[in-house]
């Protein structure tokens, strides 16, 4: 049986993710193993909210099913998040490695960045002639931004050179801050220094392009030095000057030091890979690499990408159809099945989305509540399809993660990312060994238009849920439960499009007058009155019952004849008197009594030009009825 490694991170760092995940598989390579990374996209600009339901994702695995926790903190910095990590794996005792973020107790596998920042400051000082500069960094609790500024710090203080260092910037990792807080120097007149170092190659690049918008050109006026190597910076113009982090060495490390906790080491054992500083065009190296060599293997290699990308946004407009087309949850889940069993290229052979119970019951029912923290003890199958194979389950238990895992054969990378809104928990989605859709972000895109494609769905249904409501409420009569005035004012107009558009219209109206009402509700009182409006509704429903009734008036009503009672009008008009009350003015009057004057009239397209023209001769029908109902009396 294979073993069963979790590794949790963001999708942000995407290529350094890539390289460590492959270090991982290449040291599982030997032993059967596989990996289950659970991947969220949170930001910090994100609401709370937001964010806590990406890293949603985090909660679901039950770690005392898995052989072994891997933290890559180098994209995960929530301290809190790892805590929450630390604390699952250590109740249940199995072996854990955090990457790039130390924890005391904790086994950890770092880059030995130290050294190699000192050297880059070395660069930039004794071949560039630096003398100032400031210092992009990440977060102030992030253990890797921490590392690296100390390195430049000492080695300034090692020079006498601290003086140099004109200010530290905390960026939380966002770009958005390199390019405020350079814009900001710039209009405020102070003087940019020498170079700017930082804490990766993503605000290397940022600034980059915020210091040429300004009118300051890189390396020529300024010099701009990043960290991780990752390929974008080595294609970047100009080509960032690096500190390559050997993020695959760091992958394998982690296996190792999982391997040697299962074997009986300590929980507390480290290891460090040594990295290298690569100078380029961004500090005024040219000769050091051949960035223009990976630049044209880039440019050559855009046309299939291109194309790829095409189709693989033609297949994401499709599920949007898919999803935005459907009118009924259970819709929905057939579209979905019957898109994914005809064309499943770009998801591959295996592949699963799972949705929480509770999704389409909320949508007809605001009482329901989606999950924030955590994941159903069982899941609904929308698609599972695991080596080519269709599952038939409709639900599973959610701690399986998903149906049709084979703990035997070949090692896979399970890449498992969420879906929601804000905190409120939708399911998930599953891919099998798919790494190369993380550096091109397709598995972000697939998974946020298909959150969004869920929002619209499921924000369109319950609207269209609460507007039928409100309508059905608006075009109810609250005594009777029939239909009221302004119901039959909608049907009137519908009947009318039927006579517009000269279509064979065939239809009749019954008109109904409750009689007595007024003596009941002045002899009796009011809710005596009601009873009998009730008791009559009733009888005019019973013998009219495939017919429309619509409470138009105090004591009035009418019927819309259409099929069988069009047909058996007649028939009807004849039963309704036999069943009411012979009409009676003489109090009191029994408790059971029910009289109704009755009058039908039936659309004469040759004459009639009006639903009203059909109204006025069933109301002269009706009244003539009640006038003979009195005689005889």
């Amino acid at each position: 049986m294979k073993k069963k490694i979790a590794v949790f991170t963001t999708g942000w760092g995407s290529e350094i993710l890539y390289l460590f995940l492959s270090g991982m598989q290449r040291e599982l390579s030997g032993e059967g193993a596989d990996i289950f990374l659970f991947l969220s996209y949170a930001t910090y600009s994100d609401s709370p909210s937001n964010r806590q339901g990406e890293m949603n994702i985090y909660n679901l695995p039950d770690l005392q099913d898995f052989d072994g926790v891997v933290i890559f903190a180098s994209s995960l910095d929530y301290k809190d998040r790892i805590d929450n990590i630390v604390a699952r794996s250590n109740d249940v005792g199995i072996p854990l490695v955090i990457q790039g973020a130390r924890r005391e107790g904790i086994s950890f596998v770092g880059s030995e960045n130290y050294t190699a920042v000192k050297d880059l400051c070395a660069h930039v000082m004794n071949e560039h002639g630096a003398r100032s500069l400031i210092f992009f960094a990440g977060t102030r609790d992030s253990y890797d931004s921490q590392i690296r500024l100390k390195a430049v710090e000492d080695y300034l203080k090692e020079n006498n050179f601290e003086e140099c260092l004109k200010e530290v910037v905390y960026t939380n990792w966002e770009n958005a801050a390199v390019t405020r807080h350079i814009d900001k120097m710039v209009k405020e007149g102070q003087e940019i220094p020498d170079v700017f170092i930082c804490a990766n190659d993503g605000l290397a690049m940022e600034s980059c392009i915020s210091l040429e918008r300004n009118g300051y050109k890189v390396p020529d006026d300024v010099l701009v030095t990043g960290f991780d190597f990752i390929n974008d910076s080595q294609v970047f113009d100009p080509a960032i000057a690096s500190v390559d982090q050997r993020f695959d060495e760091m992958g394998a490390a982690s296996v190792r030091l999982l391997r040697k906790q299962a074997q009986g080491a300590p929980r507390d054992i480290s290891e460090m890979i040594p990295c290298r500083f690569v100078p380029g065009e961004s500090c005024n190296c040219f000769s050091y690499r051949d960035s223009d060599k990976v630049r044209r293997k880039m440019g050559r290699d855009a046309f299939s990408k291109r194309s790829l990308t095409t189709y693989f946004n033609r297949k994401l407009d499709i599920i949007d159809s898919a999803i935005l087309s459907c009118l009924t949850y259970l819709e929905l889940k057939e579209s979905l099945k019957n898109l994914f069993t005809k064309d499943h290229v770009h998801e591959g052979d295996s592949f699963h989305l799972l949705m929480e119970p509770n999704f389409g019951l909320s949508i007809y029912d605001s009482n329901i509540k989606m999950n924030t923290d955590r994941y159903s003890k069982n899941m609904e199958v929308i698609f599972s399809m695991e080596d080519g194979k269709i599952s038939n389950e409709s639900r599973f238990e959610s701690r399986r993660l998903f149906p049709g895992y084979d703990p035997n054969g070949s090692n896979h990378l399970y890449i498992f990312l969420p879906l929601h809104e804000e905190d409120s928990t939708y399911g998930y989605l599953v891919f099998r060994d798919c790494i190369e859709l993380l550096t091109n972000h397709f598995l972000r895109n697939y998974y946020t238009r298909m959150n969004l494609a869920l929002d619209k769905f499921r924000h369109a249904l319950t609207l269209d849920h609460i507007n039928k409501r409100l309508l059905d409420l608006m075009g109810r009569d609250p005594l009777t439960n029939v239909n009221n005035r302004m119901a039959y004012e909608d049907k009137e107009k519908f009947l009318q499009s039927q006579i517009n558009s000269e279509s064979d219209a065939k239809f009749g109206l019954a008109m109904f007058d409750v009689n007595n009402l007024k003596m009941i509700n002045d002899s009796e009182g009011h809710e005596a009155g009601d009873d009998y409006l009730i008791r009559s509704c009733q009888l005019i429903c019973n013998i009219f019952k495939h017919s429309p009734v619509y409470r138009i008036g105090g004591d009035e009503f009418v019927a819309v004849l259409t099929g069988q009672d069009y047909e058996d009008r007649e028939v009807h008009l004849k039963t309704i008197n036999e069943r009411m009350s012979q009409y009676s003015d003489t109090l009191p009057l029994p408790s059971d009594y029910v009289s109704i004057a009755c009058g039908i009239a039936v659309f004469e397209k040759d004459t009639d030009t009006s639903v009203t023209d059909v109204m006025k001769r069933a109301d002269e029908e009706m009244y003539k009825d009640k006038a003979s109902k009195k005689t005889r009396h």
